[in-house]
């Protein structure tokens, strides 16, 4: 028990650290290149932080564990939104672009939408079973495409932004150590945490099934939740937010798509509850831009969403204290 918990600590502490160099030195080259700190956040920083998802994924769909990659998606895009920008939002309101309104948070929706869509061979086809075909990855994967080339069209210098002159060679190489550093500590820190949370679990005698939607999926989302915080506490609102909206994109289209790919994903259709969650959660954030103030996440919509979170969680671990009630997701 001891061990574990170690771990876990160490988890942290690393988590944090590289949170704090990878947001600095995404924030600085942002500035330096002139490029839309939204457009660092939904693509270097959303990558970076989404990499524990990606490795615990590929693991899984190679040893077979398809249910555990699944749960683990959309467990995680489920405490991005509701516990990560709750959270964030707590530590600052998050302020938002219009594009980010009107394009990055719908595009959210829709990778949910979707994954959706492909999970419903059931009711759609009238198939036995459900299930994410390695052609189905393959659509998402080219969704992921679009999606790249749509973030690559922002990623143009923007008015606005302090005028910096070309880093010299050594101060970008600076940068680039300083963001590879933050990125070892997010993998590692999150790993860590993860790999002790489940060893903690199985002392604890708590179902895998359980585990996956809940602490697998909240642990692969810490460096979201670290990054998220850094970057609020740093006023850099855009990265945050970025960050959470472009993991939940990745997550979905790359990181399942590439799951697909190696491994076709049976789909229970208890889970649909977790998917319908999943899909209020992003209409719940799009919500947000138009409740108070006008595209800002407030303290109390951040609290609002915390607690739509702890009833979700609730309702999974609901059965481990009354054993007579079916366990969520059909798990």
């Amino acid at each position: 028990m001891i061990i574990p918990l170690l771990l876990m600590l160490a988890g942290f502490v690393a988590l944090i650290k590289g949170a704090d160099l990878f947001v600095d030195g995404a924030a600085r080259l942002a500035r330096g290149m002139h490029v839309s700190p939204m457009a660092v956040g939904l693509t270097v920083v959303a990558f970076g932080t989404s990499a524990p998802e990606l490795f615990v994924n590929i693991s899984a769909g190679i040893s077979g564990n398809t249910d555990l990659a699944l749960g683990n998606v959309v467990g995680s895009n489920i405490a991005n939104i509701l516990l990560i920008l709750g959270i964030t939002a707590l530590a600052r309101p998050l302020t938002v672009s219009k594009g980010t309104v009107w394009k990055e948070i719908p595009f959210s929706l829709l990778a949910a939408l979707m994954l959706w869509i492909l999970a419903s061979d059931v009711y759609i086809d009238g198939a036995v079973r459900s299930t994410i075909s390695r052609s189905d990855g393959l659509v998402l994967l080219g969704f992921f495409g679009i999606f790249i080339a749509y973030t690559a069209s922002i990623a143009l210098p923007v008015a606005g932004l302090p005028d910096v002159s070309p880093a010299p060679a050594e101060k970008a190489a600076r940068i680039a150590l300083k963001m590879i550093v933050g990125f070892c500590g997010l993998l590692f820190g999150g790993r860590w945490i993860v790999d002790s949370a489940v060893i903690l679990g199985d002392l604890l005698a708590i179902p895998r099934a359980v585990m996956g939607l809940t602490v697998v999926a909240v642990g692969t989302s810490l460096p979201e939740l670290a990054t998220s915080v850094m970057a609020a506490r740093r006023g850099d609102v855009e990265i945050a937010v970025g960050n959470v909206v472009g993991s939940n994109i990745f997550n979905v289209f790359f990181i399942l798509g590439v799951s697909a790919v190696i491994r076709p994903l049976p789909f229970n259709p208890a889970a649909n509850v977790d998917m319908g969650v999943l899909m209020a959660a992003n209409i719940l954030l799009f919500i947000f831009m138009f409740t108070g103030r006008l595209r800002i996440m407030d303290r109390w919509e951040g609290v609002l969403a915390l607690l739509i979170y702890a009833i979700y969680i609730g309702y999974l671990l609901l059965p481990l204290f009354y054993p007579g009630i079916p366990a969520g997701s059909g798990d």
